[in-house]
């Protein structure tokens, strides 16, 4: 135990140490498009798209810190004017310190099902979307197509899958990790519903994924495969923890002795299967 403790203390460490030693915000053009960039903001990432009549932003990631980086690494790619600003979902850390994007004249974009507790909460750090999608929306600008579409609940009840068909990029945020398990508890995440859009997604036309964190090693883009391996990971989870509650199992025991050692490589494999389990165990159990 103490060898094994010793060991995960030892890459969580390392881990952080090769974040530390990033500089804070990084701009990449995505290999085979010519324009589609990556702003990535410590270890949270957006896409940008450039065309020749102006800029199509996603998530501002600058919760709790100025979004200048992101303005200025969009501005030294191009003058154009940054047209639209468009939301990934709900959460605050993905969502927040837009305002400059909108004194600007951005026209803000988001799934309609945001509204209701946006209203509710009022946070001062989010700039209310100027137009909603419901199901599909497609933003055309400068001949470049961005199709905006609601695939159902997943990590949230308003997540939209961004694709570039041009490119045959797809940008989407927070449940679709490459090569990870989802992260913590999977807070607002809807079971068993993630597993049904994941399959959604991966009936889509694309080459590319860009998740809203970068994965283990730093890896910035992913692929289809990356999406029907979460989908594998989940289902595989969900018969375990099944199994588990059919046989009586209490939660204490389900996270001690449930392991998926064909995940064992995934970042966040020790630090977060139990709290993965123990959402499955919910659902299996008590039906939430």
């Amino acid at each position: 135990m103490k060898l094994a403790l010793a060991v995960t203390c030892t890459a969580i460490a390392l881990s952080a140490t090769a974040q530390a030693q990033q500089p804070p915000t990084a701009t990449t053009k995505v290999d085979g498009t010519d324009n589609v960039y990556i702003f990535r903001y410590m270890g949270h990432q957006s896409m940008f798209v450039v065309t020749p009549d102006g800029v199509i932003a996603t998530d501002p990631i600058s919760e709790r810190r100025p979004v200048k980086p992101y303005v200025d690494a969009i501005q030294a790619i191009t003058k154009a004017p940054i047209k639209y600003v468009i939301y990934s979902h709900m959460h605050f850390d993905h969502i927040a310190g837009g305002k400059p994007f909108k004194d600007m004249g951005a026209t803000f974009v988001a799934q309609r099902n945001m509204k209701a507790r946006l209203d509710e909460l009022k946070p001062a750090d989010v700039v209310m979307p100027d137009e909603w999608v419901d199901d599909k929306k497609t933003i055309t600008l400068g001949g470049t197509s961005l199709e905006l579409t609601y695939v159902g609940k997943n990590h949230s009840d308003s997540t939209l899958v961004m694709r570039l068909p041009r490119e045959r990029v797809l940008f989407t945020v927070d449940w679709i990790p490459l090569q990870a398990v989802q992260f913590r508890g999977m807070a607002d995440t809807y079971v068993p519903d993630i597993e049904e859009g994941l399959k959604k997604v991966i009936a889509m036309d694309f080459d590319k994924l860009i998740p809203g964190h970068p994965g283990p090693g730093g890896r910035q883009i992913g692929s289809k495969e990356d999406a029907v391996a979460q989908l594998d990971y989940l289902q595989d989870l969900s018969a375990a923890v099944k199994k588990a509650v059919s046989e009586g199992k209490s939660y204490a025991d389900a996270e001690k002795e449930i392991k998926l050692p064909k995940y064992e490589k995934w970042g966040g494999y020790e630090a977060f299967l139990p709290m993965n389990i123990e959402r499955y165990y919910d659902y299996w159990n008590r039906g939430i």
